[in-house]
């Protein structure tokens, strides 16, 4: 995923520090999901000042400078279908953004967002010092006004693709005078983490799962391991006659996790296929692919999923896509 949102309505988070605490709020989840079954947390706050990134629990499930809590749809049909972003707490609205188009970001879009990172977007204010920011929601979805006051759970608008992303999220930022903090470690000084006790600012103690995925694409081929950790092996535009193989890359999954790969086209599904992982190592990887049917593939844009899942949960979950050229 790209960096943190970094624009005039998230200014605030340009630096993470330790604030005094005092009068937190209690925090419900801010998205109408089921935490693995219809979504997942796929980032947390970086704790590590410097150029690289650990998560409170000292884990790979974070980015570089980023400030806040992905929570992560499971699809893009259900981002069509409408997901709620919901107040995490009482509070006045304090500000808000909409209009923006919900576009995966790319490098030719890059720049056109500048400044406009956190995407449609709202911030609640809770008192003593305390905001939570909301970003990524679809356009033209948010349903509060600025002054208004909310309730917990009261719906700010949808989870939607707006802003600094690439897939379907609600990106939360939690802000004390006007400082980041880690929801789940909210006392941790920077470069400390694996020291949770209690639900931190949650309502309810949020799981935390070390193993996740660090990418998914496509290919024309099983790659190798070293192409697939380099990006090497990723193709987004092929030939009707070639193979569509699809791949995920692990970490840290554990005997009896599920990966579940899947992928359709311009006439519907193509391959769906799980396998249980025996004896996984720290990094792996799977891939699953079918070869051109007779008269090759019908052009046009096809995705794939790739989904760890342990016990019935779903753990992480990424997409991919490709085109099949029409000549």
């Amino acid at each position: 995923m790209p960096t943190a949102p970094r624009s005039a309505l998230t200014a605030a988070l340009l630096m993470l520090a330790t604030p005094a605490l005092s009068e937190p709020p209690t925090l419900a989840l801010p998205i109408d999901c089921a935490l693995g079954q219809t979504c997942y947390i796929e980032d947390y706050v970086d704790l590590d000042p410097g150029p690289g990134q650990f998560d409170f629990m000292c884990g790979l499930k974070s980015r570089d400078d980023h400030r806040g809590t992905d929570i992560h749809l499971l699809s893009f049909e259900a981002m069509d279908q409408g997901v709620n972003v919901l107040a995490a707490a009482p509070g006045r609205v304090a500000a808000l953004r909409d209009g923006m188009p919900d576009t995966p970001v790319t490098e030719d879009t890059r720049d056109a967002i500048a400044g406009r990172e956190c995407g449609n977007a709202v911030r609640i204010d809770h008192g003593s010092g305390w905001q939570t920011l909301y970003c990524h929601m679809k356009n033209g979805s948010i349903s509060v006004t600025e002054g208004q006051q909310v309730d917990t759970g009261t719906p700010l608008g949808q989870v939607g693709l707006s802003g600094l992303t690439n897939a379907p999220h609600v990106h939360l930022t939690v802000l004390k005078d006007g400082q980041t903090v880690d929801p789940f470690l909210p006392e941790a000084e920077p470069g400390t983490c694996g020291s949770i006790s209690g639900p931190g600012l949650w309502e309810t103690a949020l799981p935390y799962h070390r193993a996740g995925l660090f990418t998914a694409a496509f290919s024309t081929a099983v790659p190798a391991f070293d192409a697939v950790k380099s990006g090497a092996a990723r193709v987004t535009e092929t030939a009707r006659d070639t193979p569509l193989v699809l791949y995920g890359y692990v970490f840290y999954a554990q005997p009896g996790d599920t990966m579940r790969l899947t992928a359709s086209g311009p006439e519907g599904e193509i391959f769906s296929q799980s396998e249980t992982l025996e004896a996984p190592q720290a990094q792996l990887f799977r891939a699953y692919g079918r070869r051109a049917p007779e008269g090759g593939w019908p052009p046009g844009a096809y995705r794939g999923y790739v989904t760890l899942e342990r016990a019935g949960q779903v753990l992480a979950n990424r997409h991919a896509d490709i085109i099949v050229l029409a000549e």
